[in-house]
């Protein structure tokens, strides 16, 4: 393909099943179409939305094998003057991804990006006495609006509700399947906004609807907000400092709930024009800095159930990881039954495993690469290497998905000289990881002044495991070398039957390529999936004593 499709788009009363969110299991799955659909997404940078900046990258989204892009929507852009809407750049995004075959995840970019406002419109940016902005503890205004005035809620809630509005009617096919609404949400560079409005809350009672919630939740609270609330006398009622102590973390959790109401007003807005499942992001915690120091209050782990007290109508909340430790913020992300969608992730080598990791292990609805556009030619080889691994094992994710029969396996951060141990049914896989410098800088570069310079880069190493019955597996990565041991040590030796390399063909159907033995299996000890090379094998396995 070439050039997206422009014939004329579907009658609007011909119109596809609202895209939902379905259980299953313990794993909740994006429906669309009437099917589980699993996002292997990138985002596009900021700027990069645009029919005119946009048009030369499908091809390449493409072949990356994407299925759905990431893109914003700008508040900016589409009310210019307030009460008249352009939805030009929204309906040529749909139209172009649509002629792609691609979906879209748009990301409403109104009163906060990043933590700034720096979307909101310039008729709103300059009547600042209407509009009023949040303010740090010497008074002075800052570039981000105050959630604390009703003005700022509305105009934004009316202007999502007309975005939801015009999609009910110009895309009826549902070519938009997800709804971030705002973007990485936070205070800086204080933990908490000091407007008299926001100062006389926060001497205020705690309001009741957040006591209820944390009351009826009181087993399964996040831990550091249990710790915290324990640790300040548990009190039922009282000021915020009464409640949760003094401190930039209980402003943290002040912020949180102011935060969240206004995106409750906003996505409640929205979801009356278009009951499309809808998140919001957060920017993660930089290690070793306090609130204030990063964005924030935003949706993040330990504030899930503020979040959830707050902000009911949004359907889950999401991490924008680019730290290194992937494992760690995954895990978190789904530790109290929240999905997981990670519509920000590093574009480096590692996003092809990462990736692998997150569908394997948390049955995630998507992953997507920020910047997808200028991806780097080695980590786009990777990526689409890995999402074609993704692809042809999508009708398996979807059947095992949350059902304790599948695992995605990543280095972890601890020693890796020993095996990673990993439990799966009756099984426990034993797996080892090779990370080699990627082929064309493995003798290093020539650098300014003509010395040979070593390129640490290394490939990437991670796998999906799946048990697709008893002693059967799929295997499907990169760079990991797996034995296995019996979940009841000492009773049994688990050894290979068979171990065989090939695809699975468009409609599903397994494709042999060759059986390994010998050499590739060690003599019959490990399955080895080659490092610097994605493949798919399936193996089966017998018990001896």
């Amino acid at each position: 393909m070439t050039t997206p499709s422009t014939s004329p788009g579907p009658d609007p009363q011909d119109r596809s099943p609202l895209p939902r969110l379905e259980r299953s299991g313990t794993a909740t799955q994006l429906v669309v179409d009437g099917a589980p659909f699993i996002i292997r997404g990138g985002e596009l940078g900021n700027s990069s939305a645009e029919r005119t900046f946009l048009a030369e990258h499908w091809s390449r989204l493409e072949a990356l094998g994407l299925n759905a892009v990431v893109a914003p929507v700008y508040w900016d852009v589409v009310e210019p003057v307030e009460g008249q809407f352009d939805w030009r750049s929204v309906d040529e995004l749909v139209e172009d991804a649509h002629g792609y075959g691609m979906r879209l995840v748009l990301l409403w970019f109104g009163s906060w990006k990043n933590s700034m406002s720096s979307y909101v419109p310039g008729w709103v940016k300059t009547d600042v006495a209407r509009f009023p902005r949040s303010r740090d503890s010497r008074g002075k205004a800052l570039e981000i609006l105050t959630p604390f005035d009703d003005a700022n809620r509305d105009a934004d809630a009316r202007a999502f509700a007309a975005l939801m509005g015009h999609l009910r009617e110009a895309d009826p096919e549902h070519v938009v399947v997800l709804v971030q609404v705002e973007n990485e949400i936070g205070m800086i560079p204080e933990a908490r906004d000091r407007t008299p409005e926001a100062d006389a809350a926060f001497a205020g009672p705690v309001p009741a609807a957040l006591m209820a919630y944390l009351g009826e939740h009181r087993e399964t609270l996040a831990p550091e907000l249990a710790a915290q609330w324990s640790a300040a006398g548990g009190r039922s009622e009282g000021t915020w400092t009464d409640v949760f102590g003094a401190g930039p973390a209980t402003d943290e959790l002040f912020m949180a709930w102011a935060f969240a109401r206004y995106v409750q007003a906003v996505t409640a807005a929205g979801k009356a024009e278009l009951d499309l499942p809808m998140y919001t992001n957060a920017a993660l915690i930089r290690p070793g800095t306090q609130p204030g120091q990063y964005p924030s209050a935003g949706p993040l782990p330990h504030l899930i159930d503020v979040w959830r007290a707050g902000a009911p109508a949004l359907d889950f909340i999401a991490p924008d990881i680019y730290f290194p430790n992937f494992i760690e913020w995954a895990d978190r992300y789904v530790r109290s039954g929240n999905p997981l969608f990670i519509p920000e992730a590093l574009r480096s080598v590692d996003a092809a495993a990462n990736a692998l990791y997150a569908y394997g292990k948390h049955a995630a609805i998507g992953f997507s690469p920020f910047g997808i556009e200028t991806i780097e030619e080695t980590p786009a080889r990777l990526l689409a290497a890995s999402y074609d691994v993704v692809r042809q094992l999508t009708p398996l994710l979807v059947q095992h998905a949350g059902k304790g029969t599948m695992t995605g396996l990543l280095p972890p951060a601890d020693d890796q000289r020993v095996p990673h141990r990993v439990p799966l049914g009756d099984v426990v896989l034993a797996a080892r990881y090779e990370r080699i410098a990627a082929p064309s800088l493995a003798d290093g570069v020539i650098n300014e002044v003509g010395d040979r310079a070593k390129d640490t880069t290394r490939l990437p190493a991670g796998a999906i495991v799946i048990a697709t019955g008893p002693d059967e597996l799929v295997v499907g990565g990169i760079g990991v070398t797996l034995t296995f041991d019996p979940v009841d040590a000492g009773t049994e030796t688990v050894g290979i039957l068979s171990c065989e390399e090939g695809r699975y063909d468009d409609a599903g159907v397994w494709q042999h390529r060759r059986w390994l033995n010998g050499d590739q299996t060690h003599q019959g000890r490990h399955v080895r999936l080659e490092p610097g090379r994605f493949a798919i094998q399936r193996v089966r396995l017998y018990r001896y004593r």
